[in-house]
């Protein structure tokens, strides 16, 4: 028996090319999934527009932006209650009191806000210029972080800044991924 050589036509190519490939302009029903982890189900077009959405950057800072107002929010409250800042000897009142809570409550709520906000938006900048999602996007996103808050008393609190907060926020990820 001789293995002999042919050359295929372009019909011929163009036929194997569909009967492998298929027709792109139709949707295909002989997809094969492999189960896993349970049935599978193949999203759709509008499912797949969601879940871009909430992955997105913009929603990602937003969500960060209000989880960390309400967690500073909680936060001033305690601290404003266990700690009063009053240097008068004299009685305050409950008005005095409360508008005093009021102040430390809103002024920690809007730091975390901006805290968690500029990190997430950051991070993920980051995270989508590299392509990876691993360690070192928290670190880089702790670093400019921290270096942006410390920049507003110099640049020496810009370098320590940066330094310390990358350096928390490895450990925070460091934390967070071998304990789940």
């Amino acid at each position: 028996m001789e293995n002999k050589k042919r050359d295929l036509s372009s019909e011929e190519w163009s036929y194997l090319t569909k009967y492998f490939v298929g027709n792109n302009n139709r949707f295909r029903e002989n997809v094969i999934i492999p189960k896993t982890l349970g049935p599978v189900q193949i999203k759709t077009n509008e499912e797949k527009r969601v879940e871009a959405f909430f992955e997105s950057c913009p929603f990602k800072s937003f969500m960060s932006c209000v989880i960390g107002y309400g967690l500073g929010a909680a936060i001033g409250l305690f601290s404003s209650s266990v700690g009063p800042s009053a240097t008068d000897i004299e009685q305050q009142t409950a008005r005095q009191v409360f508008r005093e809570m009021k102040t430390t409550t809103l002024s920690y709520a809007k730091n975390f806000a901006l805290i968690g906000a500029l990190f997430s938006a950051v991070e993920c900048s980051i995270e989508t210029m590299r392509g990876k999602s691993d360690w070192k996007n928290g670190t880089y996103a702790g670093g400019v972080t921290g270096g942006l808050i410390g920049l507003r008393a110099g640049v020496k609190a810009g370098v320590l800044g940066a330094a310390g907060f990358a350096a928390f926020s490895t450990a925070i990820d460091y934390y967070m991924h071998s304990r789940f």
